[in-house]
């Protein structure tokens, strides 16, 4: 291929319409949404980068899989090709489906976690946060502060501080620690990835101290692209087999499917080969979920998910994929938009803390920021950062985020570069008047994962 052309490894069989509505009426949409995009109506959107997850186009071949879905109600064949695929792509013996990433944590953490326990992980995102506390107990970061600079280039910015997470082990005693979470590749700090030989560092850390460690799987596949192009030791190995030594290192996996396994629902509970918790598993996934050979899916859900997660893995369409999100980085950050550098996998994430330096983290400015891009170009960003990460449980007082980004998150194989190219130009336009951008204030807050159905408004 010529160099610099990042041709798509597919073509498009089939278009949705989509429909960019007067500046007037996005006025009207986020003042009825309460200043919370999660609010708007998918109409309402014109390029919508909130989430990957199950926001991705299908192939021919998983569409032709949802026609062979066997809907009974225990033993689908199409569970056991899920099942089959697992085993082959992970090396993991057993699997319950569940109906998303955070139906898998509902069902596995009340079995991990007591009441005071701490939950240990590189940097726990929103969901599996809220079902460490709703589980009884307490999520720690342990990101390492490479993460924290985010002009500063590091190939592994998700990964763990090993020392850190030690020391912290050794104070509160090991029968204090449930598990300890990775996750790949690390949401919260920038879709930053986990290198194998930290992956490596955790797992005897566990070993050493009896504790499980659990892999939070939900963009596998980008991690074991990013060793492959950045570690020159892995770069003639297959991404399968990077995956395979991934989670050799693991002793179960949440994964919402939503994300690398290219479709639109689902998730999965990976167990190695601990036949005791697998049966707990089991158990619990029957009131929660459904039967654990369905888990809260259809027949033909499973079906998908078993062809993308081969999809998924194939490296023309990762490279392709990458290489689109960085395209978007690299213009924003030639721009003079600040990102975090080098660019993660699954999106692009703006560092609105240095953007507007003016507003408060309590004001929420990549939320701020978030609302003022819809309103340019009628694009649906997501904020990370302190909205997201919410109150302590404790003291109910505002947690200020490491971080305050403009999550740009680009769906799998549905837009094409004119529209990250549009996206790009919207925010670059912005840069110029961001001293107007007024912080942000509630109006209605709710208790557990507030920022999906909070309202709020500008502060005059």
């Amino acid at each position: 291929m010529p160099k610099g052309l990042n041709v798509p490894p597919y073509k498009i069989k089939m278009v949705e319409p989509i429909n960019l509505i007067p500046k007037e009426e996005r006025k009207k949409a986020l003042k009825r949404a309460g200043y919370n995009l999660f609010s708007l109506k998918s109409e309402e959107v014109f390029i919508d980068l909130l989430t990957d997850s199950g926001t991705n186009a299908m192939s021919d071949n998983q569409w032709a899989g949802m026609m062979r879905g066997d809907e009974s109600y225990a033993g689908s064949k199409n569970f056991f090709h899920l099942k089959d695929t697992v085993q082959d792509i992970f090396d993991y013996k057993h699997i319950v489906p569940t109906h998303q990433g955070r139906g898998a944590e509902q069902v596995l953490f009340p079995l991990l976690v007591d009441e005071g326990d701490y939950v240990l992980s590189n940097m726990h995102f929103d969901t599996t946060k809220a079902h460490v506390e709703l589980a009884g107990g307490t999520a720690k970061n342990f990101i390492i502060d490479e993460a924290l600079n985010t002009d500063k280039y590091h190939p592994f910015k998700g990964n763990f501080d090993v020392d850190k997470t030690e020391k912290f082990i050794k104070e509160k005693g090991k029968d204090k620690i449930a598990m300890i979470i990775i996750t790949i590749t690390c949401n919260s700090a920038g879709g930053q990835p986990v290198s194998l030989e930290n992956i490596k560092k955790v797992s005897q850390l566990g070993k050493k101290y009896d504790l499980p460690v659990i892999m939070d799987a939900a963009r596998f596949a980008e991690n074991a692209f990013f060793i492959k192009s950045r570690v020159q030791e892995y770069e003639n190995k297959s991404i399968k087999n990077i995956i395979k030594e991934m989670f050799s290192y693991t002793d179960a996996f949440t994964m919402s499917a939503k994300k690398d396994a290219i479709v639109n629902i689902g998730g999965i509970i990976g167990i190695k080969d601990d036949e005791e918790l697998y049966n707990k598993v089991r158990s619990q996934a029957v009131p929660l979920e459904g039967f654990p050979t369905y888990g809260g899916l259809a027949g033909r859900d499973m079906e998908a998910i078993a062809r993308g997660l081969k999809e998924g893995i194939q490296y023309p369409y990762l490279k392709h994929r990458i290489d689109q999100i960085n395209l978007l980085g690299e213009k924003l950050k030639s721009n003079g938009i600040p990102i975090q550098y080098p660019v993660g996998g699954h999106a692009v994430f703006v560092n609105a803390k240095k953007l507007l330096p003016h507003i408060p983290y309590q004001q929420f400015p990549a939320q701020a920021l978030a609302n003022e891009l819809y309103l340019e170009g009628g694009i649906r960003g997501v904020e990370i950062g302190s909205l997201l990460l919410g109150r302590d449980p404790k003291t109910g007082e505002q947690i200020e985020s490491p971080f305050e980004f403009l999550r740009l998150t680009i769906p799998r194989r549905v837009y094409t570069d004119s529209h990250l190219n549009f996206v790009a130009e919207s925010l670059i336009n912005i840069k110029d008047r961001v001293d107007k951008i007024k912080g942000l204030k509630f109006t209605y807050e709710p208790d557990i994962l507030r920022h999906f159905t909070a309202r709020l408004k500008p502060i005059e």
